[in-house]
């Protein structure tokens, strides 16, 4: 197996940790290299927010983001494999560059390329390398991979804690393979009640109604 997904160890670092965005001008410079743009077409479609609502109908899937959070999904795909790896989604309820004390949850939907990881046959699979690094951060397992349902969609599920402070932190991912490409969903929260929240605005076919995270 392949090191473990970058763009997750993105997510759980900017969970707890000032970082230094990229500018959107870098971000928009980066993705206009023509060779970028060349073999962009292989991976799944990026996607764009509207309204509040990011939707990718390549994947016909849509998230409703919490009323208030910031995007930063430009900025981490800086640095991206073309034709490997892409970053979809990145949004937190607070800047993650900003200097601040606590917990700031966040979404990540990313996409890797299933060549990146030889042996590969079942989205469970992908665990291995989430595992691995969920664990170098400080997290241990509190559910073992298992099939998850998001309406008629099936995915695999696994979900993580770690103790912060007096807080307890949360991962929760999800997996699923589109054709070539291993799509993951990244949450992180602070409670099982804002968890599920955060799941409750993920979608595929019709995007849920829009709501407000209390």
């Amino acid at each position: 197996m392949r090191s473990a997904p970058r763009t997750l160890g993105l997510a759980l670092a900017l969970l707890t940790l000032p970082a230094v965005a990229q500018s959107p001008k870098a971000a928009a410079e980066s993705s206009s290299k023509p060779h970028a743009r060349a073999r962009e077409s292989a991976a799944p479609e990026l996607g764009s927010i509207a309204d509040g609502v990011y939707r990718n109908s390549s994947l016909n899937l849509s998230f409703n983001i919490p009323f208030g959070w910031v995007d930063r999904t430009s900025a981490m795909r800086e640095g991206s494999e073309v034709g490997r790896s892409v970053v979809l989604l990145s949004v937190f309820e607070r800047p993650p560059e900003a200097q601040a004390e606590g917990i700031n949850p966040a979404v990540v939907i990313a996409a890797e390329s299933v060549s990146s990881y030889p042996g590969l046959k079942t989205a469970a699979d992908y665990f291995g390398p989430i595992s691995e690094l969920a664990n170098s951060k400080g997290f241990k397992l509190a559910n073992a991979p298992y099939e998850f349902s998001v309406g008629a969609q099936r995915l695999v599920r696994a979900d993580f804690v770690k103790a912060k402070d007096s807080a307890v932190v949360q991962q929760t991912s999800l997996v699923l393979l589109e054709k070539n490409w291993i799509v993951s969903f990244t949450f992180l929260g602070t409670s099982d009640d804002e968890m599920e929240e955060l799941l409750s605005r993920l979608s595929f076919g019709r995007p849920p109604a829009s709501r407000s995270l209390k």
